[in-house]
């Protein structure tokens, strides 16, 4: 027997799945279930536009309504482009991406898959060297005329995929860590005297546990300063940052937590400047 859908289902299966969070919500399904449970309007998805506020609008039997300017425009889909000569491989940006549109490694250029990107803008405020740009690329085209329900049926099962992966890493990470404290707690397996004078006697001496987080911190800390000296360079040549304002309350708090881990790290840029940031007045609007 086919189960029926919920509300939530029906109202998910209209929205563009660009998990962009500009709704005020994580994602699609939770500002789907927010507008089934009447705690969000329906008005409130600047991907979907106006064409998707009128499929939700005869869907709940309620009318048509402007676009709230307070989640953004509607606008022509963009891409990121990823600068290669900027980037430094901090990985913020693949962490971002809620579709796993960007691929790369630790300390190497990443790039962005662009027939993959929904053009969410979630990797551009996390780059701590201004290397990612929202480029258009539907011309006059805005909302669902610039988005298939073919690509947002795969942007969803991209997106459903990648938190399943998630939540599979964190189970893992968290069983290893269960593990690690219940052996602690038996106090382990302690080897014997002999074991310890032979293993001693054979292996070399152990290096400073900091060695290689201070080797870490120095590799950072060079690809920073190129990255700033190449920022200086734009900068003198009339091309500045682009992801310096409209920034919100969200995605300014993933760009504080990369703050804090670099800080943790001893990381700091030579010209103070590690991400970019709103002015005071208006992060405080955020």
């Amino acid at each position: 027997m086919t189960q029926s859908k919920t509300l939530a289902d029906q109202i998910e299966d209209l929205l563009p799945q660009t998990q962009c969070t500009k709704c005020g919500y994580p994602d699609c399904r939770a500002y789907a279930e927010a507008i089934a449970n009447g705690n969000a309007n329906y008005n409130q998805c600047p991907p979907g536009g106006a064409e998707g506020i009128v499929r939700l609008a005869s869907l709940l039997g309620k009318p048509v309504i402007p676009l709230n300017p307070a989640n953004g425009v509607e606008r022509p889909r963009p891409v990121a482009f990823i600068d290669e000569n900027l980037c430094i491989g901090c990985t913020l940006c693949m962490q971002a991406c809620p579709v796993d549109a960007i691929v790369g490694a630790p300390k190497q250029m990443h790039t962005m898959v662009a027939e993959l990107c929904t053009g969410c803008d979630l990797c551009v405020p996390p780059c701590p060297v201004d290397c990612i740009a929202m480029i258009p690329v539907t011309g006059d085209k805005t909302g669902w005329d610039a988005w298939s329900q073919q690509q947002a049926d795969a942007a969803r099962a991209r997106h459903d995929r990648r938190r399943a992966r998630l939540a599979a890493e964190r189970e893992a990470a968290e069983a290893r860590a269960a593990a690690r404290r219940a052996s602690a707690a038996s106090g382990g397996s302690e080897p014997t005297h002999e074991t310890s004078e032979a293993s001693s006697a054979s292996a070399p001496p152990p290096a400073p546990a900091d060695d290689a987080a201070a080797k870490k911190r120095a590799i950072i800390q060079a690809a920073l300063e190129r990255a700033r000296k190449k920022k200086e360079e734009n900068a003198e040549q009339g091309f500045g940052p682009k992801n310096t304002t409209n920034v919100s309350a969200e995605t300014q708090a993933q760009i504080d937590e990369a703050e804090s881990r670099r800080r943790r790290l001893g990381i700091t840029n030579g010209n103070s400047e590690s991400a970019p940031k709103q002015d005071d007045d208006q992060r405080k609007k955020s």
